[in-house]
């Protein structure tokens, strides 16, 4: 929460001293967020790997075509390329497998045998 206020606090400031003052910075911070608590509350897996850069990647150039420095006919299809990346990189075998789709296993059971005296 600290890091959020202080975010928001110097997006507020650039937007009051003139110096970003066309930017969304609740669009930009909501992406961005929706980047950075993925990674934060699960770690890194397969799905984290790919939302977490994409909406961060997102929120960056979201500012940057706000500010007039990107036009959207480029953003799009850079999104769209850094998707493919990031699916590509989720399907690594060094990243794991997110532990809610893991099913859990039944711990196993030894029945035990009836001896009949034989």
């Amino acid at each position: 929460m600290p890091l959020v206020l202080i975010v928001v606090g110097v997006g507020w400031l650039l937007s009051s001293l003139g110096l970003a003052p066309d930017i969304n910075w609740i669009w930009t911070l909501g992406l961005a967020a929706a980047g950075l608590l993925p990674m934060v509350m699960h770690g890194i897996d397969k799905v984290t790997v790919a939302i977490g850069p994409f909406f961060l990647v997102a929120s960056l150039l979201s500012v940057l075509r706000q500010s007039g420095r990107l036009h959207v006919d480029h953003e799009m299809p850079m999104l769209v390329i850094l998707a493919g990346v990031l699916l590509l990189v989720a399907r690594s075998s060094m990243i794991p497998v997110p532990q809610w789709t893991v099913s859990a296993t039944a711990p196993e059971t030894h029945s035990a045998t009836a001896s009949n005296g034989e």
